[in-house]
């Protein structure tokens, strides 16, 4: 799925038109985003729960001359399902 079909999907379950459903769509994914660059915690009770996880600084190997080299620690985006999603994906 497309986000162009999300906004399908919303505009007609919601009974809006394309563009307002549009502009939700652009707003929860926003605010998700915000959310996630303030390092915070986001929680849609029985979706899931996106969250920032620290990757930790490691040895790596540029595959094609094979010289070691450092990769730095980052902060990364995650998503933890919720038990309703694992229900419905099985």
């Amino acid at each position: 799925m497309k986000k162009a079909d999300l906004i399908d999907k919303v505009a007609s379950a919601a009974d809006i038109t394309k563009k307002a459903a549009g502009t939700a769509v652009d707003a929860v994914i926003e605010g998700i985003s915000g959310a996630l660059a303030r390092k915070d915690t986001v929680t849609l009770v029985g979706f899931g729960t996106f969250y920032v996880a620290r990757r930790a600084a490691r040895k790596g190997r540029n595959p094609r001359t094979g010289k070691p080299l450092d990769i730095p620690a980052k902060n990364v985006p995650r998503f933890r399902p919720g038990s309703e999603l694992k229900k419905k994906v099985r």
